[in-house]
């Protein structure tokens, strides 16, 4: 198996091309003897319910899985609460705003960007949108469309932890349920 910092080849401290692998998931440099370890990176999902019951779903404008579905949501930014992050990576989606209501699950995730596989931790959060918000895709979101959850395909979904998270959702019903 190939090591998960294999394409960090010197030492991010002080340059030393002595950074080898200390164990599965780090290196450590010979010189200076810092130690990188490769940890999940937080990320979220959102599972926008609108009054009827029907979920939003987008069409990814991007890769990975460009022209394929997704639900709303992205990486945590740095300083950022996951549930300030769902809120800002909604909005910059779909142009609205949400209440973050409950926290339903997470699933591991692996995201290939720039040719690195980035491990994710993928918490998904059921929410609704603020009153009177609109929606329109935006940023990485190609378009956007209200589905019912009996019509929702799990294999159109590109990415794995969301498909296995509309699985989920499919499968135990009372997730979408209001409390």
């Amino acid at each position: 198996m190939t090591h998960p910092l294999h394409l960090f080849r010197f030492c991010p401290r002080c340059g030393s091309a002595r950074f080898a692998p200390a164990d599965a998931r780090a290196k450590r440099c010979a010189d200076c003897g810092f130690t990188y370890y490769h940890n999940a990176s937080a990320a979220t999902v959102a599972v926008i319910l609108s009054p009827r019951g029907e979920l939003l779903v987008a069409r990814r404008a991007l890769d990975p899985a460009r022209g394929t579905l997704d639900l709303p949501g992205g990486f945590v930014d740095p300083g950022e609460s996951l549930e300030e992050g769902c809120r800002r990576e909604v909005l910059e989606e779909t142009g609205a705003q949400v209440t973050v209501e409950r926290y339903l699950f997470s699933l591991p995730n692996t995201y290939r960007y720039s040719g690195f596989d980035v491990h994710t931790t993928d918490s998904f959060f059921r929410c609704r949108l603020m009153p009177g918000a609109r929606t329109c895709a935006a940023d990485d979101a190609a378009a956007l469309a209200w589905t019912r959850p009996a019509d929702l395909r799990p294999a159109d979904f590109g990415l794995t932890s969301v498909r296995r998270g509309v699985e989920l959702l499919l499968a135990r019903p009372e997730l979408l349920a209001a409390d």
